[in-house]
């Protein structure tokens, strides 16, 4: 098989897991375009590592240990992400990424158009107590 058939495919499959990182909303969806951009990296580190061992005379087969190393660190990526999605679904009831806020910013509210009282500020409280 020649080197372009999956240098072709992967460039598709990385494309279309960009377009799902930058256009989706779900925070599942996002990870999951994550994982899909990683499979298209492993498939280039294979393809590559079988055209270079046609060539080469020795066959460390490094593209393949590297896909390994990839696979591993995507399990752990997926699972910590899952985590995190779960518990932040949990206390604030969506995994919307436009809807969830910073959670060190304070807002007690998860939608931003709301006209809900904001946090007071210490200024605000200085003078509530003088």
């Amino acid at each position: 098989m020649h080197l372009a058939y999956p240098a072709v495919l992967s460039a598709l499959l990385f494309c279309t897991g960009l377009y799902g990182v930058l256009a989706r909303r779900n925070a599942i969806l996002v990870l999951m375009s994550v994982e899909l951009m990683l499979n298209a990296v492993n498939l280039n580190l294979v393809a590559f590592d079988v055209w270079l061992s046609r060539t080469a005379e020795e066959t460390l087969h490094s593209g393949q240990a590297l896909t390994l190393f990839t696979i591993a660190i995507a399990a752990a990526e997926i699972g910590i992400g899952l985590a995190i999605v779960l518990a932040v679904h949990r206390n604030r009831g969506t995994s919307d990424i436009d809807k969830l806020r910073d959670t060190a910013e304070g807002h007690g509210t998860a939608d931003p158009d709301s006209d809900a009282t904001a946090t007071p500020t210490a200024a605000e409280k200085a003078e509530a107590t003088a």
